[in-house]
């Protein structure tokens, strides 16, 4: 090493966007490409990340614990014989060799020539935040497929971005923010929560800046569409966002369009350890996943065996770029979708799955019927008097039996429906709407606009709260 290693001598960008083309070369490439040139094209990054992962101790004793050897792994046709892990398995390592745990490989490097290391956690949304690690060069990747992503849904160079993802250590605002400004030329504007940018001040932000893009998650967005009226901003006149990119999950996503004035809504889907995995185009048929970096599989929520195309399972990622630091391969994300089996309306020749349909992980099971607290929201987007905001309490009767309670927020004409008559029936109403849609009878409570934001985190957290386990 000639010069002191730093994040900006430690890759070489141009070469990395001719391996990992965004924009028009993006189309031009996999637009083109056959099924056997991107199998051969995995194939060769999937053998260099398997050369990089023994080197690391944790996937030494992960693996070495199934009595595999370096030579057992051929290429991508066996990689079922490796076994997946998860959050608990990071957060083990992290508790046998603190602070940083034994799965990044930071160690393995000679001495003065590790490269720099980005360091963030989880939001801890399903328990305590987790440690995410990346290399200069794993990081860049992930940026990129960002800025794939959001220019394949139609984002322009005289485009003004506001980001609503948290910073701090959270990971989420930080690499949106590099991908804008790294890999695209539009303006951006890093707001974050409400707790970091009061929502008021957040759409004034949109007023006075001329904010045409939003991104972020589409609870809050909905949100900050609320308060922009209570300010006298009307969406489509006042503030004219043309284009939302964010994580829509199983969103009504006409309603989020009509509360932004018609905005074109576009779905996408990655977690923080791997980065982007799939994005939906304009032609809104499903998510494509980012095959030249990402290989996917859907597996069995119970056996952990992969399922066929259009069966719902458990999201298991391998990052084929991911061989600097904190090498990612069968990585259970716990997100549940399906492979879409209808034939692409476009030429682009890339798998597409459904989206994120719930967490495996707070799947409530009632009666024999799996239940995803994550889609009840888009259950009832129907109703006018839903804001959207609801959240899931499960508790164990004294009989045994396992029973979800769902407090959902409502307001008729100005006027707020809670108890009483009138909310009685409209309980009713929504047990049926649910039942009919679940497969499984639930109770349903009725509360006022505002009252769930303490519970949920709808101003303080990317991702609300949307479950409450009562039974341990």
């Amino acid at each position: 090493m000639t010069e002191q290693p730093n994040y900006f001598n430690q890759t070489d960008m141009a070469a990395l966007s001719r391996e990992y083309p965004i924009g028009p070369a993006f189309l031009r490439r996999f637009e083109a490409i056959s099924r056997d040139e991107l199998r051969a094209l995995q194939e060769d990054r999937f053998a260099n990340l398997m050369r990089r992962a023994w080197q690391v101790p944790f996937y030494q004793r992960h693996w070495g614990a199934q009595g595999l050897a370096a030579g057992d792994i051929g290429g991508l046709d066996d990689i079922t014989k490796l076994p997946t892990f998860d959050k608990s398995d990071i957060m083990a390592s992290i508790t046998a060799h603190p602070p940083f745990g034994n799965f990044h490989g930071m160690e393995t490097y000679p001495s003065g020539q590790r490269p720099p290391v980005i360091i963030h956690t989880t939001s801890g949304t399903t328990g305590r935040p987790q440690v995410l690690m990346y290399g200069p060069r794993s990081r860049e990747v992930q940026n990129l497929l960002v800025a794939r992503t959001y220019l394949l849904q139609g984002l322009a160079p005289d485009d003004v971005v506001q980001s609503v993802y948290g910073h701090g250590m959270v990971n989420g605002g930080h690499y949106i923010r590099e991908a804008v400004l790294h890999w695209t030329n539009s303006i951006f504007l890093p707001a974050g929560t409400g707790i970091e940018t009061p929502s008021v001040q957040q759409v004034a932000l949109m007023r006075d800046f001329g904010v045409t893009v939003l991104v972020g998650f589409a609870d809050y967005l909905k949100r900050l569409a609320a308060v922009a009226r209570e300010q006298g901003l009307e969406p489509g006149r006042d503030i004219n966002i043309r284009m939302i990119s964010g994580h829509m999950g199983r969103e009504d996503t006409s309603e989020l369009s009509e509360a932004w004035g018609g905005a074109a809504i576009h779905d996408w889907y990655g977690v923080g350890d791997t980065g982007t995995i799939a994005g939906e185009g304009s032609d809104k048929a499903g998510l494509y996943v980012m095959e030249d970096a990402q290989f996917l599989e859907v597996c069995d929520i119970e056996t952990g065996r992969p399922v066929a195309d259009g069966v719902t399972g458990d999201m298991v990622n391998t990052c084929l770029f991911k061989d600097d630091i904190y090498p990612i391969i069968r990585f259970n994300t716990h997100d549940v979708t399906h492979m879409r089996t209808d034939a692409p309306p476009a030429a682009l020749n890339f798998r597409r799955i459904e989206g994120f349909l719930g967490r495996s992980d707070n799947m409530v099971k009632l009666r024999g019927i799996n239940v995803f607290p994550q889609g009840i929201g888009a259950m009832l987007a129907g109703r006018a008097e839903f804001t959207g905001e609801f959240i899931c309490r499960v508790r164990r009767d004294d009989a045994g039996r396992d029973e979800m309670v769902v407090t959902v927020e409502v307001a008729i004409g100005g006027a707020v429906v809670e108890g009483g008559e009138a909310g009685g029936d409209l309980a009713e109403t929504y047990q049926d709407i649910l039942r009919r849609k679940i497969g499984v009878a639930v109770k349903v409570e009725i509360t006022t606009p505002g009252a769930l934001a303490a519970q949920t985190g709808i101003e303080s957290r990317q991702k609300p709260i949307r479950l409450i386990d009562e039974r341990y």
